[in-house]
């Protein structure tokens, strides 16, 4: 059979076409441009050939694969190839189409440049590491390999829907993805307006703020003692068979905690800072006479934290041993000078005394949220409130607008007792809101 024969392309044709010394074609006579090439190595491949623009004679060739024997058969060839030759007889371009699609980066291409250019660039480190979380833990695993252009907003919405059950975490995933297309549309990966993430609603999610009431601080309190003096003792069964191998002295099955890990959870208290200010705060940022905090970078940029009288006590009882007022681990260097760092968290011994205290799920980011809840219950205003949390914006202070000492409850008041006391009921306001607390 001459390389410029035309025959049926069937399974029996495709399977007797033999390797020859130079590649050759055999182009179908059902379908004109349907071709199958062969190789001297015994390769072979659907192809599809067109002239460009009007398909005029003089308008140059163009060759698309389709795919390889045995990925598709002949008749699943011959329809793609129907299929992008009427594609191209309409004016359009498919191997200028396919080379596109071709160099189109992946998802994880995408990311790993967002990840790069943009969020280590411009982000805080805290922020960062959560974008990195959630783009090497969820995102790449389903969507990595995809090419960016041809991620659906149904591809996005299924990956929401498998965290329903975790909806903050299931948002925050659509929130860095869309992040993440915009940055591409901006720097030329993704083709401009798309954005799978677009259009897709988010889980309605449950207030995440917890406010310790007096009895719970109390508890806390104590058990933070308890922790850095004597220790909290095991919560152990000594039943079990592995008790036996367990300290038969009791005063030795206890968990004490580092003095400075109990002044971290202090100041977290007392301030209402978060907790990388207090983990990285420097000793060269406090100002113990002026009662002051200058942080030369925080969350919301530099910003000065006011220090009460009991975090004020905190700090005066800290050693000065290097930078930071919360020291971590120290290493030596090549030159023999010592390099300081900071504690990296306050996990374990968070556990230990927000268990022994009883608090349940309680995360350590509360205690900022009870620092602003006692304000506002104090009758202290929202900007107030706001400055010494060094809110930027005075949005994220309105979710404490709730707990304020409302002046229209006051007047309400007011209006009742007046009411009440005309009407002979004989409770005065004092009792009335006594008796509602005790309740």
């Amino acid at each position: 059979m001459s390389s410029n024969s035309k025959v049926v392309l069937t399974k029996r044709v495709v399977d007797a076409a033999e390797p020859r010394a130079k590649r050759y074609e055999i182009h179908d006579s059902k379908l004109e441009g349907f071709g199958l090439r062969v190789t001297p190595n015994g390769v072979k491949t659907w192809s599809a050939t067109y002239r460009e623009g009007d398909g005029g004679r003089r308008a140059r060739k163009r060759r698309v694969t389709l795919g390889r024997v045995g990925t598709l058969t002949p008749d699943e060839a011959r329809d793609a190839a129907q299929k992008l030759l009427a594609s191209a007889k309409l004016g359009g371009d498919p191997a200028t189409a396919k080379a596109m699609r071709r160099a189109t980066v992946t998802v994880g291409e995408l990311a790993e440049a967002f990840l790069e250019k943009h969020v280590e660039a411009k982000r805080k480190p805290g922020t960062a590491a959560q974008y990195s979380d959630i783009i090497n833990r969820i995102v790449i695993p389903e969507l990595g390999s995809m090419k960016v252009d041809s991620v659906k907003r149904a591809d996005l919405a299924r990956l929401h829907l498998a965290w329903s059950e975790t909806p903050y975490q299931a948002n925050r995933v659509l929130a860095v993805v869309g992040s993440m297309f915009t940055f591409g549309a901006r720097v030329g990966l993704v083709t401009e307006g798309h954005n799978p993430a677009r259009g897709i609603e988010r889980f309605p999610e449950q207030g995440r703020e917890t406010f310790l009431t007096v009895e719970q601080l109390e508890r806390l309190g104590g058990a933070i003692r308890e922790a850095e003096t004597v220790g909290v003792p095991w919560d152990t069964d000594l039943t079990k068979p592995g008790a036996k191998h367990l300290p038969r002295d009791a005063e030795r099955r206890r968990t004490k905690i580092a003095p400075e890990a109990a002044a971290a959870l202090r100041l977290l208290i007392f301030t209402g800072a978060r907790l990388r200010e207090v983990l990285h705060l420097r000793w060269s940022e406090v100002d113990i006479e002026r009662g002051l905090l200058f942080l030369p970078d925080s969350k919301t940029g530099k910003k000065a934290i006011i220090l009460n009288a009991p975090a004020l006590a905190v700090l005066a009882g800290l050693p000065r041993c290097g930078d930071y007022v919360i020291p971590g681990h120290t290493r030596a260097t090549a030159d023999g000078t010592v390099e300081h760092h900071p504690r990296a968290d306050l996990k374990r011994p968070w556990a230990v005394v927000s268990k022994r205290a009883g608090l349940g799920e309680v995360r350590l980011h509360d205690l900022r949220h009870t620092f602003a809840s006692v304000g506002a219950g104090s009758g202290l205003g929202l900007p107030l409130i706001g400055k010494l949390l060094g809110h930027k914006h005075s949005a994220t202070t309105q979710k404490y607008a709730h707990l304020a000492a409302d002046p229209l409850r006051k007047a309400s008041d007011g209006i009742g007792a007046t009411i009440a006391a005309a009407m002979g009921d004989g409770v005065s306001l004092g009792r009335a809101t006594g008796k509602m607390r005790e309740g």
